[in-house]
């Protein structure tokens, strides 16, 4: 389980590390400033890599890959506060 954990969280953010450093070209095309590869490296790592592995011209079938990054994001995210919510982490209110 904490294997799934740190591939969820660490896997795209390392993909994006050592992405950037081999081929700064693709990144450069891809973004036009620093600002947006630094906040989905924070927020939104799925959809960065598959943005950057579409590349900036989006048609058909690549707009599926993205949604399938942002989704994989959102799982990552919603997961988490799921599986909280089932061991009853938070407030009792029974008393």
């Amino acid at each position: 389980m904490c294997l799934l954990v740190l591939l969820l969280f660490g896997g795209p953010r390392l993909i994006s590390i050592v992405w950037y450093v081999v081929d700064q070209a693709r990144w450069n095309v891809t973004f036009d400033g620093i600002l947006i590869p630094i906040l989905g490296f924070l927020f939104l790592p799925w959809t960065m890599v598959m943005y950057v592995l579409v590349g900036p011209t989006l048609e058909n079938m690549e707009w599926v890959l993205l949604g399938l990054g942002f989704l994989a994001d959102a799982l990552a995210w919603g997961g988490g506060a799921w599986k909280g919510r089932e061991r009853g982490y938070g407030f009792n209110t029974q008393g």
